[in-house]
């Protein structure tokens, strides 16, 4: 009796003070547990173990059950996501080939903190063309942006960027005549806030941005200077929604931005500054994460101070949708309209674009990605009577080594329409991509 009585006693204790286990309460059959990675169920048998507590930061070992399982840290839950680019690329342009080497860095970190949430990106292009002594930042951009609840109904949001980018000798659309395109610099920050009212919503923002233009070697004029079409532009828009359904919303939207230039245009001997007004309505819709889509339609008008110029409306026509029934499709389609100014070595006083996109990945399996995607664009040069016409299709895949290796291949053609005639381009590229 005494030995029972010690037996029961000492496993009330230890069960009292032990840290919890699984016991397997059903015999184990053991020709099919070979084949279980994780059995469901898990006997304690070792004194230390079972006496061991948890502490933050010290996980089980295996076996374990799948539910607790901690698995490797991904590229998704990394705070730091980077990856390096190495591209070959033959360009066929009008019948004129070149070759073009590009190296492709870019890096995104993320910061999740308790109060806000913040992410950085940067990414860059350098290029060097064949013939050339030394490699051409082509594009380069970095951005912060953050978030943070005010309250469980307001979010404020913030972001900034800085960019560069200068199109290559023999981008299709350029003038014969231009032997080094302009570098084009551009910079801003923006801050919004969201507030929900009920069924409506209500959206605040404003940001500045900068855009300078570099100078542009031509053959028939030489050193062209294109400060003139240097300006700061500030804005401020207003958005109202209503929630119809918890999938509709109907909305409005209204903006107004002003454009400031540093100096007097030579052709006019005055600024061509300018406030710009738009405003649309619109619904939006959002289905499982799998659906999002929103169309809209409005009026835009830019009114030149220089009563001479005049002003200029134009219609506004604005859609995305975005379809993912699983996370290895994605298709997103969009049309967008823009007033804007016309940009340097572009005749007119401003520029009325309408431009319409789609794009397609699917990812076949663990070593192939498929991709494709389209864009075309109409441009209005207000004040020249002429339009541009742009039309770009592309292809391409990539063939995953491993989770760092992949093998990328693309196809593209171009096709440009304007003032300096009709380019057809074609592009093809092969290359390697290291990522993190």
């Amino acid at each position: 009796m005494s030995l029972a009585l010690g037996l029961v006693v000492g496993l009330m204790a230890g069960t009292a003070f032990a840290a919890p286990a699984l016991v397997a309460t059903d015999p184990v059959d053991e020709t099919t547990t070979a084949s279980v990675t994780a059995p469901t169920r898990q006997t304690v048998s070792d004194p230390t173990l079972a006496n061991a507590r948890l502490r933050p930061g010290v996980y089980p070992a295996q076996p374990v059950p799948p539910e607790f399982a901690v698995g490797p840290e991904t590229s998704e839950s990394a705070p730091l996501d980077w990856s390096v680019g190495l591209r070959g690329t033959y360009l066929n342009s009008n019948g004129t080939g070149s070759f073009v080497t590009h190296v492709l860095p870019r890096f995104s970190y993320t910061h999740a903190g308790g109060i806000a949430t913040i992410v950085v990106d940067g990414s860059a292009d350098i290029a060097k063309t064949g013939g050339q002594n030394l490699p051409t930042l082509a594009s380069g951009t970095l951005s912060i942006s953050g978030s943070a609840p005010i309250d469980s109904v307001t979010t404020a949001s913030a972001s900034a960027n800085i960019g560069l980018t200068q199109d290559l000798p023999g981008t299709a659309g350029l003038s014969p005549a231009i032997i080094t395109p302009p570098q084009v610099f551009t910079g801003g920050a923006e801050v919004g806030v969201t507030r929900q009212f009920g069924r409506f919503n209500l959206g605040l923002g404003a940001g500045v941005q900068r855009t300078s233009y570099g100078p542009t070697n031509r053959t028939d004029t030489g050193l062209t200077d294109n400060s003139e079409q240097n300006y700061w532009a500030a804005s401020a828009n207003l958005r109202l929604g209503y929630q119809i359904t918890p999938i509709l919303e109907v909305f409005g939207e209204g903006e107004v931005q002003r454009d400031i230039f540093d100096s007097p245009t030579a052709s006019l001997g005055t600024y061509p500054n300018a406030t710009n007004r738009s405003l649309r309505a619109g619904v939006a819709g959002q289905w499982n994460n799998i659906w999002s889509a929103n169309a809209s339609v409005g009026i835009g008008e830019r009114v030149f101070d220089e009563a001479t110029l005049g002003a200029i409306r134009a219609q506004l026509y604005g859609a995305e949708i975005s379809y993912t029934p699983d996370s290895t499709v994605t298709v997103t389609a969009g049309l967008e309209t823009a007033l804007a100014p016309a940009g340097a070595d572009n005749p007119g006083n401003a520029r009325i674009q309408y431009t319409a996109s789609t794009s397609a990945q699917y990812t076949v399996n663990t070593w192939l990605r498929l991709r494709a995607s389209a864009n075309w664009s109409q441009s209005e040069l207000v004040g020249t009577g002429t339009t541009e016409r742009r039309l770009g299709l592309g292809a391409g895949a990539d063939y995953v080594f491993n989770a760092h290796t992949s093998l990328n291949a693309d196809y593209g053609y171009g096709n440009t329409d304007n003032s300096n005639g009709n380019t057809q381009t074609h592009q093809v590229s092969l290359g390697v991509t290291i990522a993190r």
